[in-house]
C-alpha cells in the first residue's frame, strides 16, 4: 500500500487554464483497475487541443454528474510500474513494468467484440486525461487493466515504448490502415508532426511507391526525408496541391492522410486524391471544415475518420522490439517531471523549439 496521500499533477481547469498542483493519489475503484507509478510520459497534441478549449464536453460531463468541475489531470501516454491491482486483475501484478494504452477497453461489450475498442460501451474508450484523470501525474488509475496494459519488454528503448501508448497505433490504424495503403500506392501525408511521422513510418510496412510529406517546417521535412519520404513540400513556399499534382502527372494520390486537424490541411487532402482513392482523416478537428461534396461525389472516394482502437498495438510492439521502426528520432526533447510546465511550453511552441515529442522522466 502507498504511504503518500497526494501527488503532483498537471490539471486542466478550463480553456487556457492549466495548473501544476497537488492532487489526491488515485485509488482502486473497480476490481479490474490497476494503479501505476509512472516513470516516463509524453505530451500529445490532443492535450494541447483540450487546453485550447477543443473539448468543452469534459467540463459539461462532469458538471452534469457532479454539479461542479474541479479539474481534470491530462495525459494518456506513459510507462510505469504497477503499484496495486484490483482483485479482478489476472494478467498483471504489483511490480510489473507496463505500457499504458490510451484506450481502455472492457473487452466484452458489443463494440469491443467488433474490435471497436475506442467506443467501448462500458465506460471505456479514450477516457484517460479526458473523461477520467490521466497520466500527467506521478500515479494514474487505469481501468480494465488486463485489456489495456502491455508488459514492457526488457531492452526496448523506453522513449519508443511511450509512443506505443498512442502515436504509433493512431498513425497506423487511422492513417495507414483506414487509408488502405497498398504496395505501389502513391500517398500524401499532410502534416509531419508526431502523428504524421508515425504515418510515414508505418505506411512503409505496405511498400507504397511514393510518399509525399507536406508541412510548413523545413526541419520536420528534413527528418521526414531521413525516415523514408520520397518527396517533401513546404506549403509556405509552394502550392502543395499544384506540386502534388505535378509529382503524380496530374492524377493525384491513392491515399491522402490529414494529420493536423485544420481546414487548410483538410483542403489539401480533398484536392489531391485520384478517383477511387482514400482520404484518411487522422487530425483532431475542433471546428467544421468545408467539404467539397459537389466535386467529390463523382470520384468514388472512401473518406474515413476515427479514434484509435489500439487493436494493432501488440503487433507494433513486436515491430519496435525488432528495431524496424526508428521512433527514437521523434524524441527531440527530454525533461524531468518537476519541469512539466516547461515541457508543455516547449511542446506548445514546437515549431519555434524544433520539438516533435517531448519526453518527461520521473
Amino acid at each position: 500500500m502507498m504511504t503518500k496521500t497526494t501527488m503532483k499533477a498537471m490539471v486542466y481547469h478550463g480553456a487556457n487554464n492549466l495548473r501544476f498542483e497537488e492532487r489526491p493519489l488515485p485509488k482502486i475503484i473497480d476490481s479490474t483497475d490497476a494503479i501505476i507509478r509512472l516513470e516516463k510520459i509524453t505530451i500529445c497534441g490532443t492535450d494541447l487541443g483540450i487546453l485550447k478549449g477543443k473539448n468543452p464536453e469534459i467540463e459539461e460531463t462532469v458538471k452534469a454528474n457532479q454539479g461542479h468541475f474541479d479539474g481534470r489531470i491530462l495525459g494518456h501516454e506513459g510507462i510505469g510500474i504497477i503499484e496495486e491491482v484490483g482483485n479482478g486483475v489476472k494478467n498483471f501484478k504489483k511490480g510489473d513494468r507496463v505500457i499504458v494504452s490510451c484506450v481502455s477497453r472492457c473487452g466484452t461489450c458489443e463494440n469491443c467484440q467488433k474490435q471497436l475498442y475506442s467506443h467501448c460501451r462500458n465506460e471505456g474508450g479514450w477516457i484517460l486525461g479526458y473523461m477520467i484523470d490521466g497520466t500527467h501525474a506521478e500515479y494514474v488509475r487505469t481501468p480494465f487493466a488486463d485489456n489495456s496494459l502491455y508488459l514492457l519488454p526488457e531492452g526496448l528503448n523506453e522513449d519508443v515504448a511511450v509512443f506505443l501508448s498512442d502515436v504509433l497505433p493512431t498513425a497506423h490504424e487511422i492513417g495507414v490502415q483506414y487509408g488502405d495503403v497498398k504496395p505501389g500506392d502513391t500517398i500524401a501525408i499532410v502534416g509531419s508532426g508526431p502523428i504524421g511521422m508515425g504515418c510515414l513510418l508505418t505506411s512503409q510496412f505496405y511498400s507504397p511507391s511514393q510518399i509525399i510529406v507536406v508541412d510548413m517546417d523545413d526541419n520536420r521535412l528534413k527528418l521526414a526525408k531521413e525516415l523514408g519520404a520520397t518527396h517533401t513540400i513546404n506549403s509556405t513556399k509552394e502550392d502543395a496541391i499544384q506540386r502534388i499534382l505535378e509529382i503524380t502527372n496530374g492524377r493525384g494520390v491513392d491515399c491522402a492522410m490529414e494529420a493536423v486537424g485544420i481546414e487548410a490541411t483538410w483542403n489539401v487532402c480533398q484536392n489531391i486524391v485520384k478517383e477511387g482513392g482514400h482520404i484518411a482523416n487522422v487530425g483532431v478537428h475542433g471546428q467544421a471544415v468545408s467539404f467539397a461534396l459537389d466535386k467529390l461525389w463523382i470520384k468514388n472516394l472512401t473518406i474515413t475518420t476515427g479514434l484509435v482502437n489500439a487493436n494493432t498495438t501488440g503487433m507494433l510492439l513486436k515491430s519496435c522490439c525488432s528495431g524496424k521502426l526508428p521512433l527514437e528520432k521523434l524524441a527531440t526533447h527530454h525533461f524531468k517531471f518537476q519541469d512539466l510546465e516547461k515541457a508543455y511550453d516547449v511542446f506548445k511552441h514546437g515549431a519555434d523549439e524544433n520539438a516533435l515529442k517531448v519526453i518527461i522522466d520521473f
